[in-house]
C-alpha cells in the first residue's frame, strides 16, 4: 500500500492561506512559518503529520498527498477543519 509523509500548516482563511504561500515561496522556512501561525496541534512540530496510508486523512489531503510534486508547497487546500499549505515530503 502506498505511504507519504507530509507538513501542513492550517489556517482559517484563504487569504492567510495565499500570504503564507508567498513568505514561504518567498524563502521563509515552512517550519518555522507553520510553528508561528498553524492552528493544528502539528504547527508544534513544523507541521509535521507523519507517515499515512490513503483513506487515513480527508479525502482532499489524500488527492494532494498523492499526487502532488514533492517538496512542494501545494493550496490552498480547503477541507471541513479549514484552509491548508501541504507538502509532501516522501512517498512509497
Amino acid at each position: 500500500m502506498a505511504q507519504a509523509s507530509a507538513r501542513h500548516i492550517l489556517v482559517s482563511s484563504e487569504e492567510q492561506c495565499q500570504a503564507l504561500k508567498a513568505e514561504i515561496e518567498g524563502g521563509r522556512d515552512f517550519a518555522e512559518v507553520a510553528r508561528e501561525h498553524s492552528q493544528c496541534p502539528s504547527g508544534k512540530q513544523g507541521g509535521e503529520l507523519g507517515s499515512f496510508g490513503p483513506g487515513q486523512m480527508v479525502p482532499e489531503f489524500d488527492k494532494v498527498v498523492f499526487s502532488a510534486e514533492l517538496n512542494q508547497v501545494q493550496g490552498p487546500v480547503k477541507t471541513q477543519f479549514g484552509y491548508h499549505l501541504l507538502e509532501v515530503t516522501s512517498r512509497t
